[in-house]
């Protein structure tokens, strides 16, 4: 009894097919061995003589929400310079007075202004620090 070239062909190429693919994950398997373990960046992880575990978080920059608040500001003075001119006038004596300008120096004082804020984002630059928990 022979089988058919049809047949034969069919097996060859199963058999072909489940050695590349057995060989293929033989190989990742020996890559993914031989590799080294990925390591946390953000995080250094060490335990002193005491017991403590300590971890160390980088600086980083964080998001946090300010509620709605009133905010204080001081309004320095300053020192308003005005002119005013004086027309020319007659006195009761007839006499011709000339007009003049008036240069007036002011000084508005200082003051406290009380404004409303809404609430809203800030961001905050977080140190670097390490973190110790007692085991």
């Amino acid at each position: 009894m022979s089988v058919s070239a049809r047949t034969r062909r069919l097996i060859a190429a199963t058999a072909a097919t489940g050695l590349l693919a057995g060989g293929a994950a033989l190989g990742t398997a020996g890559t993914a061995g031989a590799a080294p373990a990925p390591t946390a960046a953000t995080a250094q992880v060490t335990v002193d003589p005491h017991g403590k575990h300590c971890v160390w978080h980088k600086g980083h920059w964080e998001k946090k929400w300010v509620k709605a608040h009133w905010k204080t500001t001081w309004h320095k003075g300053f020192r308003a310079h005005s002119k005013q001119f004086h027309p020319g006038y007659f006195d009761k004596n007839h006499k011709w007075h000339h007009g003049f300008w008036l240069h007036k120096g002011q000084f508005h004082k200082g003051h406290w202004e009380a404004k409303h804020i809404k609430g809203h984002w800030e961001k905050h630059w977080v140190k670097g620090h390490w973190e110790c928990k007692h085991r």
